[in-house]
Formats: structure tokens, sequence, C-alpha cells
């Protein structure tokens, strides 16, 4: 196998989850990876373009992915294999990290003259950390690296000093180092993704599984387009909040893509698949201009994949109308996180309930696709009581639609760790939030812990980590309740997620009972029992993971498309 110059590994949330006791109950019901969040974050593509138009070999391999597909796969064996002068490692949600440094940890035993970089939100929040861990040598900082890692790389080749690396911190015999953060760009103009170069690598190494974004990928593909980095909004329990962006990111201001350049941006991955792609951003956030912009590009483009747009707060009709009129088809994902406005304040979401309403309402009759709303649970201000009534909204906003079936109301967690740099756990007190997680390294023990009860790693005064657990329950039984009584789902289906449910917050409660058991050996040969029972619940626990399934054909039913992208290249119309 030819050298390569990097490849990028992306790394289960727990290794091995495979061999290890876990009960990850509902963590991840609300996105479309697995408990072992084996999807990837989008700077791998960024990065990988931006080294490949340099002349640099890059390769993703997303181990995760692979684990979860093929159970035997001897992960120290693939990776002794693999041949790389730097092992790229991301660390950007915290959920990655044990899964992360254990990866890094096998990499330096079977290339221990390889270099091992890490980058992404969390390993720039904890970089100083970090790179106190062995098997970490150099850490790219903020939430744009492309440029820093081509400086990177050019000073490897060259053998050059590393202190000019922008955003770099790195460790030599003299200690860790680290430079400024001064690559921060007021817009994102310059990025590039090519589309071509991930299925050219596919091809060059006869790798799909190895390449794909999540697990089931190649069945229904979901695509990706970004319109910012940073944002707008203060959410008290988000790490990419502007607050937080400002706390240890660098970042004053979000930095936009033009919105031409996005319009470009699903005209090129349409070359290449027929898939839903998802607009990350409010597309409001820059202005009404922007959006004005963004929808005659797209039309002017013929832009012809289902688009997904996001919305941070309620949206007046006019751009409904637009999206109906400029796009072939449009989605909407809306998250209030509660119906209660006082709730929603604490939370930084400043914004009225019949406004809500009514964009649901407006989006809906302009023949979006589907809206997708969700609630959250463990949130400042919010009681058991609240949470709940959250769910039992639902109802109510059904009648407001008359039951639309294009409309899915979902309830999840805050799960399973308070993003660092967020309001709530930098300021956990003032917020009413009592944190049980500070450094890296008690985040990354916390994740090995039996049930996603323990694994939480906040309570507040309002909701104990058991008030959190069981409203989760409780709030799904209310939900699939109002789905079955207002006719979106047959009597099957409900007893069904009703059964799912139960024998998930019965899990739950029979690990409760082996953790308080006398005896380790005790302890963990009742935990291996629970096995199976576990695995067979790591999916759709409280809610059903095949609502969030865009209507999409698998990538095989793109083929032709791939081939006459390949062909055509990244050709635009404007």
């Amino acid at each position: 196998m030819a050298k390569q110059d990097l490849i990028l590994l992306h790394a289960p949330s727990v290794y091995d989850f495979r061999k290890e006791f876990l009960f990850y109950g509902p963590v991840s019901d609300l996105v479309p990876s697995t408990p072992v969040f084996e999807m990837y974050p989008m700077g791998f593509m960024t990065m990988a373009t931006a080294l490949h138009a340099k002349g640099y070999k890059v390769r993703i391999v997303n181990l995760a992915s692979m684990m979860l597909n093929d159970p035997k796969l001897d992960v120290e064996r693939y990776i002794s294999r693999l041949d790389a002068k730097v092992f790229g490692i991301d660390l950007h949600w915290l959920p990655h990290a044990h899964g992360a440094l254990e990866i890094a940890r096998i990499v330096r035993e079977k290339h221990p003259e390889a270099k091992i970089l890490f980058g992404g939100y969390s390993s720039t929040y904890f970089h100083e950390e970090l790179i106190g861990y062995g098997q970490v040598d150099l850490v790219l900082r903020g939430d744009s690296t492309e440029v820093p890692i081509v400086e990177l790389f050019d000073a490897l080749e060259k053998g050059d000093d590393l202190s000019k690396v922008q955003n770099l911190t790195w460790k030599d015999r003299e200690g860790a180092h680290f430079n400024p953060l001064t690559f921060v760009p007021t817009d994102i103009d310059y990025l590039d993704v090519d589309y071509g170069w991930i299925i050219r690598s596919v091809i060059r190494h006869r790798d799909l599984e190895g390449a794909k974004p999540f697990k089931d990928w190649d069945r229904y593909p979901l695509t990706v387009a970004f319109t910012v980095r940073g944002c707008s909004v203060q959410c008290a329990v988000c790490g990419g909040s502007c607050g937080a962006m400002k706390g240890f990111l660098g970042r004053s201001r979000p930095a936009f893509r033009s919105p031409e350049k996005v319009a470009e941006d699903l005209y090129n991955i349409q070359n290449y698949l027929k898939a839903p792609t998802f607009v990350v951003g409010d597309l409001r956030q820059g202005g009404k201009d922007y959006a004005d912009r963004f929808f005659s590009a797209a039309k002017e483009l013929g832009v012809d994949n289902q688009i997904i747009l996001e919305l941070f707060t309620p949206a007046p009709e006019e751009f409904f109308n637009q999206a109906r009129s400029h796009l072939s088809s449009y989605s909407i994902e809306f998250s209030p996180d509660s119906h209660d406005e006082n709730v929603r304040r604490a939370l930084g979401r400043n914004f009225d309930t019949p406004s809500m309403e009514m964009s649901v309402k407006k989006a809906l009759d302009n023949d979006a696709k589907r809206f997708d709303l969700f609630f959250m649970i463990g949130l400042p201000q919010q009681t058991r009581e609240s949470a709940l009534d959250s769910a039992r909204y639902a109802r109510h906003l059904y009648d407001v639609v008359s039951n639309d079936r294009r409309l899915f109301v979902y309830t999840s967690p805050l799960a399973p760790f308070l993003d660092p740099g967020s309001i709530a756990f930098e300021n956990a007190e003032k917020l009413g939030y009592i944190s049980l997680a500070r450094t890296l390294e008690e985040h990354r023990r916390r994740l090995v812990s039996p049930s996603w009860k323990y694994v939480l790693s906040y309570e507040t005064k309002w909701m104990t980590r058991d008030d959190i657990a069981e409203a989760s329950y409780d709030a799904a039984e209310i939900l699939n309740q109002v789905r079955f009584d207002c006719g979106l789902i047959d009597r099957k289906e409900y007893d069904e997620r009703r059964q799912r449910a139960g024998a998930a917050r019965g899990m739950m409660r029979r690990i409760d009972e082996i953790v308080s058991m006398p005896g380790e050996a005790n302890r963990k040969g009742a935990l291996e029992e629970l096995r199976r029972g576990s695995i067979d619940l790591m999916d759709s626990t409280i809610c059903q993971k095949g609502d969030l399934e865009w209507n999409a054909g698998s990538v095989i039913k793109s083929a032709p498309r791939v081939v006459i992208g390949m062909i055509k290249g990244r050709k635009k119309k404007r």
C-alpha cells in the first residue's frame, strides 16, 4: 500500500464498544448515526480537499463505521497495515473522548515513527490537557484548519520549525508549545469540497466502507452544505453558540459562506448524488438579503435535490413561499427545545409559542415535504412536569395542522455531556446546573459507564439524573400516544414502540440494580448476561430512528450520476 501523507481516522465513541457493556439509551436517537457516533465531521472533507490541492496524499478511514458493519474486524491489525506519515484523529464533540484517545494509543504502538494529530472543538477546548497525553503530538485548534493544516504539512515536508504554523499546539523534547490562534477567517468562501476526490479515493483504495460518513449512508445517503462557521445565537447549552465561539475558538462573529457559493455547493453535490442535502445554519442569520440571494441562485442553477433548511427562530410565510417557489423540494428542521416560553428564555431562545405554531402551519401550507420539530429534556428552569408537558403539547400542535403526517415531533434528553465552552458548562451554577465532569479525562472515564444515565455529566436544580432518565421514557410514551390518537401510527406500530421503550426503561432499571450489587465480579457477570439485550436496544430506544430517514435512494441508484459527475467535474452553470 502506497504511503499516505495523512490518514484521517474517525474513532467510535468508546473503544472497544463491541467488548464493553454499554447501554447507550436514547443518546443518539435524533441523529443519523448510531450511539457509536460514527459520523465523521465535515472538516475531514475540507482538510482533505485543501491538502489534495497542494499535492499531498490523503485518505479518510471511518473506523467506527467499519467496526459496526464488521464485528470481527481486528482493529489493531488493520491499523498496523496502514501507512502514513501523519495520522489525524478528530475529537470534535466530546462523546469521542474515549475512542479517539484509545485509537491514538493503538496508532502510537503500531506506528511509533508517525505523528499523531488531533483537531476539532473539544480538541481545541482541552488542547493543553490533550497535548499531555503520550499518544498526542499535535493539536490544530479552531473551527477552520484548512489553511493551518497545509502550513503544517509544508513545515513537516521541509523540516521547518513548527512555531510558525497558525493555531498549532505541539510538543518536542523541550515540552509543549502553543502557537497563537491567528487563523480565524471572517468568511468561508475559500473552502472547497471536491466530492469527486472522495469518489476517486474510494475507487483507489477499493474501500467504500472506510469512506462512508456513517453506518447506513450507502442505504440512504445524506449530504451537507455549510452556510456559516460560528453562530449569532446564544443558546445556553450549545458549544457552538456565539459566546462559546468567542470564548475558546477566537471567533467574535460568524463567518459566512456567500449564498451563491452555498447554492453552487448544492449543485455540485447533485452532480454526484441524488440525495437530500442538509443546509447547516439558518439562512436568515446573514440577513434577509442573504436568504433572498440563496433562493435566487439555487433556482438559477436548477438545484433539484431535496433541501433541508434549518430554522433557529420562527420564520414568516414569505420564507416558506420562497423555498416552495425556488427549490424543487424542501423540508424544515426546527429545535425550539421546549414548549414553555420561560424555559426557552432561560435557554436563550427568545420567541413566543404562537409564532412557532404559525411557522409550522405556514411551512406545511407552502408544500414543505416534512417539518421536524425537536424538544429536549434537561434544560435550565425545566421541571419534570414541564418536560412532559412539551410532549403533551404535541397534541395541540397536531390539532393546529389538522394531524398533518408531514409534521414529526421528537423529544430526547440533553445527553451525554454539557458542551465545553457553553454557558451551561462555564457558568453551571448560575444556570442551575450541577457539573459532574470538568476535565477531558473525567469525561473520558464516564463514557465507559454501563448505562447512559451514569454517563450524563450533569444534573440540574430541578431534575436529577434519575429524573432526566425517567422523564425521557415518560415523554416517549406520551408522544407515541399522541401519534396513535391522531391517526399517525397504527396499533401495531404503537404497540411496538411502546414495547421497545418499556424494554429500554427496564434495562436501565436492571442496570441500576446490578450497579448496587456487592462485588465487582458479581456485577461484571450480571452485566454480561444483559449484553445481548443492550445491543438489540442500541437504536431507537425512545424515538423511532427510521422516522429520521429522508426519502432517498441508495448510493447504487446514484451510480449513473456519479459516472456523469466524474466526467463533467464540478462545472457550475452560474
